[in-house]
Parts: structure tokens; C-alpha cells; sequence
């Protein structure tokens, strides 16, 4: 089951982990060091990552090593970036107005 990767990233867990693995590839073991959680809690969100094909998982030797698959991250930016515009102008537009306002307090 292919889940939706915006589901993946609503989980403030989860998002750590792709904050942890986005710097180096880390073995599950390494990555459930940085949380409190049990070893079989964040594997089930490396498999809910896995699914979304936010990570993707590399075998050498023995260990399975994970690391973020960049490109699917620019699903999130595109859709973001719809939002970002919005902002932009509205940011943009106050800016504006704060100005107009400070030149008519200066008069």
C-alpha cells in the first residue's frame, strides 16, 4: 500500500527522522538512539516513510543503512511553494502599507 506523503511528514516523529537522515545515512539502530521511543516504534515509521518513498534503504554488509530520497521531497516544496506565493504578496503588501503609514506619521 503506496501511502500519501503528506500523511508521512504529519507526524512530528517522523519528520525528526527525515531531519536526522537528510545529514548522513543512519542504521535504524543509530536513528532510535535519538529518540525515546522503543527500537520497533521507529521502525514502524521508517516502513511508513519506505511506503511514501520519502527513504530508501541501502544494504551493506550486514546493516541497512537509511537515507532521504531528495526528489520526493520536491512534492512538498511544489505544493508549498502555491502557498509561499500568497505569502510573499501579503508580506509584500504590508510592507507597503507599513511604509505609507510611517511616512504619514512623519508629516
Amino acid at each position: 500500500m503506496r501511502r500519501d506523503i503528506f500523511q508521512a511528514v504529519a507526524d512530528p516523529t517522523r519528520r525528526a527522522i527525515i531531519a536526522l537522515i537528510a545529514i548522513q545515512a543512519m542504521t535504524p539502530n543509530a536513528i532510535a538512539e535519538n529518540f525515546d521511543s522503543s527500537r520497533q516504534a521507529v521502525s514502524k515509521h521508517l516502513k511508513i516513510l519506505i511506503e511514501c518513498e520519502l527513504i530508501k534503504q541501502e544494504h551493506q554488509g550486514r546493516e541497512i543503512y537509511y537515507s532521504l530520497e531528495v526528489e520526493k521531497m520536491q512534492e512538498i516544496d511544489q505544493w508549498l511553494a502555491q502557498f509561499r506565493a500568497i505569502w510573499e504578496t501579503k508580506f509584500n503588501q504590508l510592507d507597503e502599507l507599513l511604509a505609507v503609514m510611517k511616512n504619514q506619521t512623519k508629516k
